[in-house]
């Protein structure tokens, strides 16, 4: 290796890791986010959820609803199909139920999000301080709604 190369790898390593201690420096004297950028990040979260589930169970119901116009397809996978797809919107509606209701008993939001083949619910409510009180309110909520017994409830608080 040459001496003119030597000194511009060299100059190319020391050039690089300059730019790697000012990263390092912007990076870690970074401020820690404010309350207000939480809340927005969690109302955020709340919303966004909401709009992925509903896209994606509309490509289901898309791809439902192709099986059931589908000429190659069976009356038993038809039948199949329909059932499915009555059962999602039923699901997607009792989901839509539970966040209300929570909602309504004073969180500030919630997400529901039933199992298709399960038993299983999953509740998370945006609840700064989640008292056991309030647990027990949303697995009664969960419980005279739609029977699902607390044990196969699960609440995840976000603040």
């Amino acid at each position: 290796m040459t001496k003119k190369r030597k000194i511009v790898v060299l100059s190319c390593m020391i050039a690089l890791l300059a730019v790697t201690a000012v990263f390092n420096f912007v990076l870690t004297t970074k401020s820690a986010p404010t309350d207000d950028a939480a809340q927005v990040s969690s109302s955020n979260y709340f919303a966004q959820y909401r709009t992925e589930r509903m896209s994606t169970r509309n490509e289901e119901l898309i791809q439902l609803d192709q099986v059931i116009a589908s000429a190659e397809a069976s009356s038993v996978e038809r039948a199949e199909a329909l059932s499915m797809k009555i059962e999602m919107t039923a699901i997607t509606e009792k989901e839509m139920l539970l966040e209300n209701l929570i909602k309504a008993y004073g969180f500030e939001d919630a997400v529901v999000v039933i199992g298709l083949e399960s038993d299983n619910v999953n509740v998370i409510a945006k609840a700064p301080d989640m008292s056991t009180d309030d647990a027990i309110l949303i697995y009664t909520v969960v419980f005279e709604e739609i029977g699902v017994s607390p044990e196969n409830v699960k609440i995840i608080p976000i603040s």
